[in-house]
C-alpha cells in the first residue's frame, strides 16, 4: 500500500449489497488521502457465483467485506481470502452475535430479510408515489396529506431531499419560492404536515446555479438567475416568509442530502410528539 492513493474494496452480498456499501463508505470516508475502488458483487447465492467473485478478488487483491446468510458460502469465502492473503470481515456477524447474546434467541437466517414486502415496504412506496406527484409545487391542493412540506428558493436541494425522505417512508411535498409568484394559499394553514424552510448562503446558491446554467448550455439566457444581488434578495425574502409563518429553518449550505434529511426527520419527530400531545 505504500505510495498508493487507492485500494481495492470488494463487497460481497447474497442480497442487494446496500448494507455493505453504506458501512464501507462510512469507513472509507475517514481516510481522505486514499480512495477505494469498489467492486460490488450482489446476489451471490451459489458456489459458481462465489468462484467468479474469488477470481476477481485474486486479480485485484484488497479488503473484502461480506454479508452472507449461507454458512457454507461464508466459510468458503473466508477460506479463499485467507489463502489469497486478503483481509475479510463478515460485517453483520459481530452485530448478530451481540443481539444473540443479549436476546438469548437463535436467529432465523433469511436472505434480504430487511427487504421483505411488508407494511413498511408499501408505506415507503406510497410515500415515494406521493412525493413524485407533489414535486416542485405540483398538486398543492392536497398538501394536508403530506407528512412534510419543504419550502425554498431554487437550488436548495428540495427535490433530492424529498425523495430521500420518501425512501424513509415520509410523504414529502416541496414548494418553490419563485420571485413574483405567490405561495399556495393553503400552505400557511396546514395542520398535519411539518413545513420546513430550506436556506443557503448567497455564495452557495450562486455557485450551484452557475453550474446548472453551464450544464444546460444556458449561460447568458437568464442573467438574473445566478446574479448575486438577485439571489441575496431571494434569500432575504425567503427568511421573511419563514419568520412570518414561524416555520423551522434548515441551512443546507454545508449539509449533504442525508444530513439535511436527518435534520428534517428530527424536527418531524418533535412535530408529531407535539401534535399527538394536543
Amino acid at each position: 500500500m505504500m505510495g498508493r492513493n487507492y485500494f481495492h474494496l470488494h463487497l460481497v452480498s447474497d442480497s442487494t449489497g446496500e448494507t455493505l456499501m453504506t458501512v464501507a463508505r462510512a469507513a472509507a470516508a475517514l481516510y481522505t488521502s486514499i480512495s477505494p475502488i469498489e467492486h460490488v458483487f450482489p446476489l451471490v447465492r451459489n458456489q459458481r457465483q462465489l468462484d467468479r467473485v474469488v477470481s476477481e478478488i485474486e486479480t485485484e487483491p484488497g479488503i473484502v467485506l461480506y454479508t452472507m446468510v449461507d454458512p457454507g458460502l461464508s466459510a468458503a469465502l473466508k477460506t479463499a481470502c485467507e489463502h489469497l492473503g486478503c483481509p475479510a470481515l463478515s460485517v453483520l456477524e459481530p452485530v448478530h452475535n451481540l443481539f444473540q447474546s443479549y436476546l438469548g434467541v437463535v436467529t432465523t437466517p433469511k436472505i434480504g430479510a430487511q427487504h421483505t414486502l411488508n407494511a413498511d415496504y408499501f408505506r415507503r412506496i406510497d410515500a415515494l408515489n406521493y412525493t413524485m406527484l407533489h414535486d416542485d409545487g405540483q398538486l398543492t391542493e392536497d398538501l394536508e396529506d403530506a407528512d412534510v412540506v419543504l419550502v425554498g428558493i431554487s437550488r436548495t436541494s428540495k427535490t433530492p431531499t424529498s425523495i430521500y425522505l420518501a425512501n424513509r417512508g415520509i410523504k414529502t411535498a416541496n414548494v418553490p419560492l419563485v420571485p413574483g409568484v405567490p405561495l399556495p394559499a393553503n400552505l400557511g394553514m396546514l395542520k398535519k404536515p411539518l413545513v420546513v424552510g430550506l436556506i443557503a448562503t448567497t455564495e452557495r446558491i450562486v455557485q450551484i446555479r452557475q453550474n446548472r446554467l453551464l450544464a444546460l448550455n444556458a449561460e447568458g439566457k437568464d442573467a438574473n438567475y445566478a446574479d448575486r444581488e438577485t439571489v441575496t434578495d431571494e434569500i432575504l425574502t425567503a427568511r421573511r416568509v419563514y419568520d412570518r409563518h414561524e416555520w423551522p429553518v434548515i441551512d443546507v449550505t454545508r449539509r449533504s442530502i442525508e444530513e439535511t434529511a436527518a435534520a428534517v426527520l428530527d424536527l418531524y419527530r418533535q412535530h408529531r410528539a407535539e401534535r399527538d400531545a394536543l
